[in-house]
């Protein structure tokens, strides 16, 4: 992946794939490797991500969780984007998975490699699948359920989540090239 300039990569005339648009970072230092109960630290980073962009929480189509496959990451998350993303979310509005269950866990890269699968996500119009999914989180239900097959559908803009040991928790908002 290579950020540049938008307007330096549109004179040089690059391939774009997406626009960074917003980057939302908290620092919660709950625990060292608990994240806190109420996922505050989680809604402030995909919240603050939000806001840099301009754009609302029901304009972002597709969420690329952090989701370790641990009980209490998992069931925090959820309830951290039932917090942002509402009825957007819980309506099915929003198109979730995570692409560990496809490469596991990278640990210091998975929040580069993360990013990388959402960005392509938007550009070829398709919500990677959550592989090996076989018991959610009882926090997910109804249309708020993590994909278990590729979606294809047009991706405007979409969040990858990243959240470290130590409570720090980094959203990062793409959106379609102009």
């Amino acid at each position: 992946m290579v950020l540049e300039a938008l307007d330096h990569a549109m004179e040089r005339g690059a391939k774009i794939y997406a626009e960074v648009r917003g980057y939302g970072m908290s620092g919660d230092a709950h625990h060292i490797t608990q994240p806190q109960n109420d996922g505050r630290g989680a809604i402030l980073a995909m919240e603050r991500a939000l806001e840099q962009s301009g754009l609302q929480a029901d304009q972002i189509d597709y969420l690329n969780a952090h989701a370790t496959s641990t009980p209490l990451g998992d069931a925090v998350e959820a309830t951290a984007i039932k917090s942002v993303f509402g009825h957007h979310a819980t309506s099915g509005g929003l198109a979730l998975s995570s692409t560990k269950g496809a490469i596991g866990h990278l640990l210091g890269a998975a929040g580069s490699v993360e990013a990388i699968f959402t960005v392509l996500a938007i550009h070829h119009g398709v919500a990677p699948p959550t592989l090996n999914l076989e018991q959610p989180d009882l926090l997910f239900e109804g249309a708020f359920m993590p994909l278990t097959a590729a979606k294809k559908m047009h991706i405007r803009a979409a969040i990858s989540n990243s959240f470290g040991f130590g409570g720090t928790n980094a959203s990062l908002l793409f959106s379609c090239p102009p």
